[in-house]
């Protein structure tokens, strides 16, 4: 303590001490000696030092009790082992300063650290001084210190407040931002890529009306559980306001994993929920973005993950999306479809088609779908898939579907026969109070037989008030309609509604009938379980998405009664579904391929081929998991090796296997993977650093980017001829 004490000494002549009026003269050591004992012991600070290696070499009594630790216990540790660096996962920066300054050998700033106890933990804050011999070497520390539990355990409280959600104990929004740009600025620093997930739940605002607020909130903790089961250590979890929440995924940029990750959480998320005795069933939509190759700075890597998460929710909900630069060429689209969507009913741009549904033994009508389509003045045929959706977002829905009903019912009543028409019910629809009268209002209105309306309804109505979802079932039978359960076994299934509730008709989602007959294909199994269920039950038995004569004879064998899909009709309209009838035409011949083959996406669009230094322009005709076939390049020798560049950074390494004239097929060396929509993707993209080492800036993928790096020093003569695909 020598060193110590001459500090505190200041006998110089003219000293700061003797400047101020102090009789310097009137403190001696031992004066000296009882000021720092009696500092010591009255808690307002401690004193400690360390040797030149860093071990301490003196702490004050009270300190060392304090610790509860003999002072022999705790002289000749490091000081690093005694004063113990705090956790902050908000700057990792923070754990670091003590052993930097040490190494430094600077002047410690004030600084808390965590000293363990034994059978606890306490909070000081320290600060010290380098000390240094005759010769100028450094020979130590000499520091104070104090305990500040009280005022850490407190402030860290309410830091903790600000930055953790109270609900489900998950970072907030504020967290979340903090830790994704800190995140994002670093791995920039060092070429990492970092993913992030959107999720939105599915179907939350029906549980909070239907059951309450406070079940709402039990659920949400529920889910946060679950989050965490799923993605474990290393993954960062937030819940940034009402059922929305964010993952930061380091370190990852497989779209393979990723997706695969993507489907857990959605699955998981959607198992049915116990809150208070009563049961809760939700679902969950993802939209995935990656840094670099989606964003760069957080602003838009979320605004990725945004729009991904949005086009999860449009195509049907409970999927999830990968981001993709046309993406937002499809949220513009959106919002002219919303704009549109208001005035479509008033301009009689709507109208109904009509997709038969067989018998499976003798393949006459017995029955139709009733499906809306949408004829735009300027701009054609909307697909369903894009406006059904956005009016279920904008709350029109309702409106469509009473316009729906009327028309399909004013339309069959003409038809011969006894043929019955089955019209889909959206959940929205049949949440509604007047659900019920509308439909009583438009049987008497348009005088059609009850017994040849099919509600179409599905699974998702049972989310919430299950009781409710029985009653108005029987109200409904009671106004003599028939009810099918549509796609049965894809969303929320429970043998206690198939019990309960009164459906006339059980419809096998297709994608239990697409592929049936492939080999390690179990989907046969599930259609014999179903159609046995339905069967004990007294149901009938629709099998949906029929496309090939396989097909059709499997899910005929298993025991369905009726057939729908591509392999008899598509949907027509309702002027020559009636010409048909007229004219006696009730059977539908089947007419398609004799198996079933692995889908196809049938595209026309113009991609990059390379082959050594050189790059071409080639056509996309087709595509598959396991290969393509394109156009454009003539004579190409089968067995040659090239990259096909699909767009956005995927480049897939392929053999041509297949070669004649100007037509290629091409075998993908590595499968491609679903985007989580009806696409494919690569499971890797050409990463924007490596773009950036080209010698371009560091940005968001783009194809013009990629295109450069990827042409290489184009030959004097190429290998192949590229031909005008337009002339053939």
């Amino acid at each position: 303590m020598a060193g110590l004490l001459s500090r505190l000494k200041g006998e110089t002549a003219g000293g700061d001490a003797a400047d101020a009026g102090v009789p310097v003269r009137a403190f001696n050591n031992a004066s000296r000696a009882a000021l720092l004992k009696s500092l010591e012991s009255s808690d307002l600070g401690w004193f400690w030092a360390t040797d030149a290696a860093g071990h301490i070499s003196y702490i004050s009594l009270p300190a060392a009790q304090r610790a509860g630790k003999p002072v022999e216990e705790i002289i000749s540790k490091p000081l690093t082992d005694v004063f113990q660096a705090v956790e902050d996962s908000d700057d990792r920066g923070t754990q670091r300063p003590l052993k930097f300054q040490l190494a430094a050998r600077n002047s410690i700033k004030p600084v808390t650290v965590e000293i363990d106890m034994g059978e606890g933990r306490s909070w000081w804050e320290i600060a010290a001084v380098p000390q240094t011999d005759d010769a100028g070497n450094f020979a130590g520390y000499h520091g104070i210190a104090r305990d500040v539990s009280d005022t850490y355990e407190s402030t860290r409280d309410a830091e903790k407040l600000s930055r953790y959600d109270s609900l489900t104990g998950l970072s907030n929004r504020h967290r979340m931002s903090h830790q994704l740009g800190a995140t994002l600025t670093a791995f920039k620093a060092s070429k990492r890529s970092c993913a992030m997930m959107l999720l939105d739940l599915d179907r939350f605002k029906q549980v909070n009306d239907t059951m309450g607020h406070p079940a709402g909130d039990e659920l949400l903790k529920q889910v946060a559980g679950r989050l965490q089961r799923v993605l474990g250590d290393g993954v960062e979890i937030g819940r940034i306001g009402g059922d929305e929440f964010q993952v930061i995924i380091p370190d990852e940029d497989d779209r393979g994993v990723l997706g695969e990750l993507a489907t857990r959480i959605i699955q998981m998320l959607s198992q049915p929920y116990s809150i208070n005795g009563l049961r809760a069933v939700i679902g969950c939509s993802v939209g995935v973005a990656v840094a670099p190759f989606d964003g760069i700075e957080e602003e838009e890597l979320v605004k990725a993950a945004d729009l991904a998460l949005y086009s999860a929710k449009g195509g049907g909900r409970g999927a999830f999306r990968f981001y993709s630069s046309d993406l937002r060429d499809k949220a513009s689209y959106r919002h002219q479809i919303e704009s549109d969507l208001r005035d479509a009913v008033a301009r009689d741009e709507l109208e109904m088609h009509y997709q038969p549904i067989v018998d499976a033994k003798t393949h006459r009508v017995a029955c139709v779908e009733a499906l809306m389509r949408w004829n735009h003045s300027d701009r054609g045929m909307i697909s369903p898939a894009d406006f059904i959706p956005v009016a279920e977002e904008v709350g029109i829905i309702r409106e469509l579907g009473e316009w729906a009903l009327h028309s399909v019912c004013e339309t069959i009543q003409e038809w011969p026969g006894d043929i019955r028409a089955a019209v889909n019910v959206s959940a929205v629809q049949f949440a509604s109070d007047e659900f019920v009268d509308i439909v009583k209002r438009t049987l008497k209105t348009t005088g059609i037989e009850p017994e040849r309306i099919e509600l179409e309804i599905t699974e998702s109505v049972f989310v919430g008030d299950m009781d409710r979802a029985l009653r108005v079932f029987h109200e409904l039978k009671g106004l003599g309609v028939r009810l099918s359960l549509d796609d049965f076994g894809t969303g929320y299934s429970s043998l206690a509604y198939l019990r309960d509730a009164p459906f006339d008709k059980i419809k096998i989602d297709q994608s239990f009938v697409r592929g049936c007959t492939a080999e390690d294909n179990r989907n046969d199994a599930i259609i014999a379980a179903v159609v046995s269920l339905a069967t004990a039950l007294g149901m009938e038995t629709v099998a949906e998405g029929v496309e090939s004569k396989d097909e059709m004879r499997a899910v005929t064998e298993e025991g369905a009664t009726h057939l729908q899909g591509m392999l008899f009709s598509r949907a027509i309209p309702g002027a020559e579904i009636m010409e048909r009838l007229e004219s006696g035409e009730f059977e539908f011949v089947p007419r398609g391929p004799e198996k079933y083959r692995a889908e196809r996406r049938t595209e026309f669009r113009k991609i990059g081929l390379i082959h050594g230094n050189d790059r071409y322009n080639v056509f996309l005709r087709n595509l598959s998991k396991t290969g393509a076939k394109i156009e454009g390049l003539l004579d190409v020798p089968v067995g040659t090796d090239v990259v096909v560049d699909l767009g956005g950074g995927q480049l897939a390494v392929a053999c041509v296997r297949r070669s004649e004239g100007f037509s290629q097929g091409v075998e993908f060396e590595t499968a491609l993977i679903s985007d989580g929509a009806d696409g494919l993707c690569t499971r890797h993209r050409v990463s924007p650093y490596q773009i950036e080492a080209a010698g371009r800036p560091l940005r968001a993928l783009n194809d013009e980017a990629v295109a450069a790096v990827t042409s290489g020093m184009h030959s004097n003569t190429k290998s192949f001829v590229e031909v005008e695909i337009s002339k053939f």
